[in-house]
């Protein structure tokens, strides 16, 4: 018998307020169901050649399901740090054990009439093969960032993450550098 249920639904997370500051938990299922504000990681992933890990979701997520994504990641559970879930996400979807701490890059609000929360990105390298989890991701391949940018326009992207690689883009152009 196959479970087609989504998956993580009864997952414990912390809700936030507008400043990102925890004012009590919720399950998953009920956070998105009720629109409140939670916390979640994004992590862009390079290969030793500087692609892009790009993933397709699996059918079965509970929000974006079948979208493809530039970014693992996902919910931060109650009482887990940014730093703590990024790592942890980004391990568990790639199916690489032992990764290098991801960098911290920035944060932002994401809201919509749907969906709202805060969202911390991160950046890591992965230089070993990769074992997606096959219950997160559908299909992956590293990409150019300039094969990345055609198949902006050509595929349906999540769009968190799509919102969360446009910051990454503008945050790099302003990004000071030690030539300026």
């Amino acid at each position: 018998m196959v479970d087609d249920a989504p998956l993580s639904a009864g997952e414990l997370l912390d809700v936030v307020d507008e400043h990102d500051r925890v004012v009590g938990q919720a399950r998953r299922g009920d956070v998105y169901a009720r629109r409140l504000r939670h916390r979640c990681a994004f992590v862009l992933v390079r290969n030793a050649a500087g692609e892009i890990f790009v993933h397709r979701r699996t059918e079965r997520k509970l929000v974006f399901p079948s979208l493809y994504d530039m970014f693992v990641g996902g919910v931060v559970g109650a009482g887990e740090s940014y730093d703590e879930a990024a790592r942890r996400e980004a391990e568990e979807e790639l199916g690489v054990p032992g990764l290098p701490d991801p960098t911290p890059l920035f944060t932002f609000l994401y809201e919509t009439p749907e969906h709202t929360w805060w969202s911390a990105v991160y950046e890591v390298r992965c230089d070993g093969p990769v074992d997606p989890q096959a219950t997160e991701v559908a299909w992956h391949a590293f990409l150019s960032e300039e094969e990345l940018d055609r198949r902006l326009t050509e595929w349906d992207w999540v769009p968190d993450g799509l919102a969360a690689y446009r910051r990454l883009l503008a945050w790099r152009r302003e990004e000071p550098r030690p030539d300026r």
